[in-house]
């Protein structure tokens, strides 16, 4: 029998996608993990990391950041204003609830930027739209991949690193999906694992037990993918298993341990995405108790993951963003809630992050149907992230136009 000859790049990307990227892991929703390759390092960024949270179902901000300086504030919350003597005063404008012990922290450490009034132009009041524009990073447009997967295949466009993007979750992100990378998608380590039926166990196990051979290419390249495919899902759960931490990560423990995990075993993921899930932040009735747990689980959380993240000497390698798909209306309703609005404010956190207040508060005043007038257009964060910390300079290649990063970063990618 002839030689099969060998495969371009190309043609084996191709057969991957036709094949392996089906391949069932139980733990992530039916998304396929991406096999592990030798990593491509990128001059200058390759050790940096970018967590992003996404906070799902649109966060009350005037009662995260809290305006407590202006009267407006309390005159459209009259039950739900958080009064001075009742939060945690940033500066002589700012508040931030009582509960959020661990970003007033980070905030007065000067690791914590603020951005306010973030939002876009012709806004969605769905959930399910305004995050998928948030995802995608391109508005009104039926972007068919995410805008972390487009970076992704900007930084690497035959998708060579070593599982890139990693989503923790029970379903892929649309976020990360990507032309050229197969993001690794879990939720729990120990059940990441293919979900194979008991008689196909022996002849799985041949497959990534299968050596090379003098006559098929095309052959040692599906059983060099199956083996890497089998060490991805291996490696994952050898990592959970070995992480040990005296960091509290709070009551509720969200996804950002097992982040932190893989930073501790030298994983070669550049971005994650990990979502505080369940539509949680909305808070549409009897707002004022349940916006409180929910900072106090997001900001102990956040917190912890930073300081673990310096006990591991990695500090200066990592930056968080956090974001909802939108903000709420500025005056509360007759529920005791708020309903869905406009902008609200963003998180850039980590070590390398220039503290502060960045945009201008939108006007409590000077509103457009009750709500907020954005400041800030969302992706103006995303080019912050992309160009200042990414080191990518082809921002208008990632989310479709050039936007203007802010100036967060102490060092230039």
């Amino acid at each position: 029998m002839a030689k099969t000859p060998k495969l371009s790049a190309s043609e084996k990307e191709g057969l991957i996608r036709a094949g392996y990227e089906s391949m069932v892991l139980e733990g992530a929703g039916g998304i396929s993990a991406s096999p592990i390759w030798s990593k491509v390092a990128r001059q200058g960024t390759d050790n940096r990391i970018l967590v992003i949270v996404e906070l799902s179902g649109g966060n009350d901000g005037l009662n995260t950041v809290i305006p407590y300086g202006d009267d407006a504030y309390y005159r459209a919350r009259p039950h739900l204003g958080i009064r001075k003597n009742h939060l945690l005063t940033l500066d002589d404008r700012f508040g931030v609830q009582k509960t959020m012990t661990g970003f007033e922290r980070l905030f007065k450490d000067g690791q914590m930027a603020i951005a306010h009034g973030v939002g876009y132009d012709q806004p969605s009041f769905s959930h399910f739209s305004s995050m998928a524009f948030w995802q995608t990073g391109a508005p009104n447009s039926g972007e068919a991949h995410g805008w972390l997967g487009r970076l992704a295949d900007t930084l690497d466009p035959l998708g060579h690193n070593a599982n890139f993007l990693v989503n923790i979750d029970d379903h892929q992100s649309l976020a990360v999906r990507a032309a050229n990378h197969v993001p690794l998608v879990f939720d729990d380590p120990d059940k990441f694992t293919r979900r194979i039926y008991h008689a196909e166990g022996p002849a799985v196990a041949a497959l990534d037990a299968k050596g090379p051979s003098d006559s098929n290419d095309s052959l040692d390249f599906l059983f060099d993918i199956a083996a890497s495919a089998s060490r991805s899902e291996r490696l994952v759960r050898e990592a959970w298993k070995a992480y040990e931490t005296p960091v509290d990560y709070g009551l509720v423990s969200w996804g950002l341990a097992k982040v932190a995990a893989l930073i501790a075993a030298d994983f070669p993921t550049q971005v994650y995405y990990v979502p505080y899930r369940n539509n949680a932040f909305d808070t549409h009735v009897y707002q004022a108790d349940l916006h409180a747990r929910l900072w106090s689980y997001t900001s102990d959380h956040i917190a912890a993951f930073l300081r673990d993240v310096a006990r591991l000497g990695r500090a200066e390698d990592v930056v968080l963003m956090a974001f909802s798909e939108f903000g709420r209306r500025v005056a509360e309703n007759t529920s005791l809630g708020t309903d869905h609005g406009t902008a609200g404010p963003a998180f850039i956190i980590g070590a390398p992050v220039v503290g502060g207040h960045y945009g201008q508060h939108p006007s409590l005043t000077d509103l457009e149907a009750g709500n907020l007038k954005f400041t800030t257009d969302f992706r103006q964060i995303y080019a912050t992230l992309i160009k200042g910390w990414m080191g990518q300079d082809k921002v208008s290649q990632v989310l479709k136009d050039d936007f203007s990063p802010l100036p967060v970063f102490t060092h230039a990618a």
